[in-house]
């Protein structure tokens, strides 16, 4: 937090105040969870892994709550979602990995669809194809 430039250290800093806005969650859950006295839900640690711009994998691994071998990396190459193997994410992980909250993923999936190259998203959404005539 103190590197993404959160003042979490001066009771008037703000910066508890800030994560706590730019996350979306409530400021006692800030409080608690650098007071150690409460872990947050995963909806809390996906927001506030998003506010500080680190992977929820990170979040979950430096917060005690699994370990590197619970959750690992994917190897190169192995079989995953849509992107598996191109080095592209499907529209769907890109929501998720950006923390796209679940109510609002509809509507992410069709503005950022629309600027997404036709051939690429062909196989994924047939319904996208332009009609002639």
């Amino acid at each position: 937090m103190r590197r993404r430039g959160y003042d979490i250290d001066s009771p008037r800093g703000g910066g508890k105040s800030r994560l706590a806005d730019e996350a979306g969650v409530h400021r006692a859950a800030v409080t608690r969870l650098l007071q150690r006295q409460s872990m947050p839900d995963l909806e809390t640690m996906r927001r506030l892994a998003h506010a500080l711009g680190i992977p929820v994998r990170d979040m979950l691994i430096h917060s005690g709550q699994l370990t590197e071998e619970e959750l690992p990396l994917p190897e190169a190459g192995e079989e995953g979602g849509a992107g598996a193997g191109t080095g592209r994410l499907s529209l769907e992980e890109a929501a998720a990995a950006l923390g796209v909250p679940p109510e609002q993923r509809e509507m992410f999936l069709r503005v950022a669809g629309q600027f997404i190259p036709e051939e690429h998203t062909a196989r994924e959404l047939p319904a996208r194809r332009k009609r002639r005539g």
